[in-house]
């Protein structure tokens, strides 16, 4: 990197901390800070929600699949997520935003005390949050990994920096620091990634053309939809698996449709989400798709898509593009961060510690931001010891991925009448039953990639559906009215 490049890099950052410091002043109460008193619109939280939904793992565990198995990733990853936004808007979205209105809830598992009981949302809020620093801390490392490539720098060095800054911005501004930080990051992506398009094209043989021709000249398989091990049954697990993710069993994306103004706004962000990861992925991941043919052998496949921008990009456009990458990276751990500390304090530690639940305005803000700071700081240890956890795909795809399931079943099934007789023992049998055979794959060794990231889904969704068919209890009442007030005035 030339001085430049740091220049560019330095600037990026300046704007992240202003933009924090700007949301400081909008930021009145608690229900500010997480949900930016519902006033998010539609363009906003859809732009939020897209780009929260990745991190600069993209460019280094998806990179290194990229360069080995070609255009599967597309399928695999960003095809199935647009799938399963779009169900998401239609069918999940709009509660989230009544949820909010008519329950006054600020954290994802704030309803569930009301639809199953304490246990089951103590259990979810827990697990979730848990598994939640191993995620963040994962996409950290990644972000490091490639600023090393770029510059130099240790890991050890881009981890504290990342983490540093987000740490900064979003425990002062909240939400509204996050939101806004996402349009500006998605605004830098666009120029990156376009900017970066643009050049490989200009450097291949066949110009604008090879768009079409490239796909012969890539080692075989990578042209395919499918690859082993990402074959077509893998690809329907990711579908499984991001649908809950997506609809908000990965929280900081139901915070988006939570802070919505409206059903009829959460709807429309779900689908403008849905629509940005059909069409931007196909641009921003093509140098990955193509890095084989101008780097040829690589032995660590991660690093293809840092290697590619160094050799194609001059100075101040590679600047630009590792600020694309941090800005994916600060914008999911960021609203994680943000997420995950409405759980603890609006779930967890009024359990643990009563007196909480009857804080002051100004108290319950500043326990929000100590607990914002609290959990980024964690994060960054876990980030400083990803070697530990089977690296950063170890820690992003296997371990998020396949523990999602088993806490995202009850709380996003619990928001339709369908599973309206699937309560606290449903929940918590599917809960458990999903880790024990996550569990179980770890310690048998298999050779299907499919099996170990939807193994522990699947047993959660069949305990969950099957408990609650075999339930002959009466359904309480309080599940009815929940249910009522979710399905009725589908527009408020």
């Amino acid at each position: 990197m030339q001085l430049l490049d740091w220049i560019v890099l330095a600037f990026y950052f300046i704007l992240l901390l202003s933009i924090g410091l700007w949301a400081y002043s909008r930021v009145k109460n608690s229900a500010d800070f997480y949900t930016a008193g519902g006033k998010l619109p539609w363009w906003l939280s859809g732009v939020s929600h897209h780009v929260s939904g990745y991190s600069g793992a993209v460019f280094v565990a998806y990179a290194g699949i990229a360069y080995t198995h070609g255009f599967t990733l597309y399928v695999w990853w960003a095809f199935t997520v647009a799938i399963a936004t779009l169900l998401a808007a239609f069918y999940i979205a709009p509660r989230w935003a009544k949820l909010r209105k008519f329950a006054n809830i600020q954290s994802p598992t704030e309803y569930l005390l009301t639809r199953y009981d304490l246990k089951t949302q103590q259990l979810i809020a827990w697990v979730g949050s848990i598994i939640k620093v191993f995620d963040t801390g994962g996409k950290l490392a990644a972000i490091a990994l490639l600023l090393n490539v770029f510059s130099g720098t240790s890991i050890t060095f881009g981890i504290l920096l990342v983490g540093v800054v987000s740490l900064i911005y979003i425990t002062i501004g909240g939400l509204w620091a996050d939101v806004w930080n996402d349009f500006a990051q998605f605004i830098v992506q666009l120029l990156a990634g376009i900017t970066m398009f643009v050049i490989i094209i200009i450097n291949s043989e066949d110009g604008l053309m090879s768009v079409a021709t490239v796909w012969d000249k890539l080692p075989e398989g990578n042209s395919d939809f499918f690859n082993d091990p990402y074959t077509i049954t893998f690809a329907f697990t990711m579908l499984l698996i991001n649908f809950f993710s997506y609809s908000g069993g990965t929280w900081n994306l139901a915070t988006r449709f939570i802070s919505s103004s409206s059903a009829k706004v959460a709807k429309k962000a779900g689908i403008l989400s849905s629509i940005l990861y059909l069409i931007w992925p196909l641009i921003l991941l093509y140098p990955m798709f193509v890095a084989p043919m101008f780097l040829e052998n690589l032995s660590d496949p991660t690093l293809s898509y840092g290697l590619m921008a160094k050799k194609f990009l001059p100075a101040g456009l590679l600047g630009l593009v590792l600020a694309s990458m941090f800005a994916n990276t600060l914008s999911m751990t960021s609203s994680d961060s943000n997420t995950i500390s409405s759980v603890i304090c609006r779930d967890i530690l009024p359990n643990l510690f009563p007196k909480s639940r009857n804080l002051s305005q100004k108290k319950e803000l500043r326990l929000a931001r100590i607990c914002t700071f609290c959990f980024t700081a964690i994060t960054i240890i876990v980030g400083l010891n990803a070697s530990s956890f089977g690296g950063i795909f170890g820690l992003i795809v296997t371990w998020f991925g396949a523990l999602l399931g088993p806490i995202s079943v009850p709380m996003i099934l619990g928001l339709l009448p369908a599973f309206k007789k699937s309560g606290s023992s449903a929940a918590m049998a599917s809960i458990i039953g999903g880790l024990l055979v996550f569990i179980i794959l770890k310690l048998v060794e298999q050779k299907s990639l499919a099996l170990e990231m939807g193994g522990p889904i699947l047993a959660s969704l069949v305990i969950f559906t099957l408990v609650g068919w075999l339930n002959k209890t009466p359904i309480p009442q309080k599940i009815t009215e929940l249910h009522l007030s979710l399905n009725k005035n589908p527009n408020d």
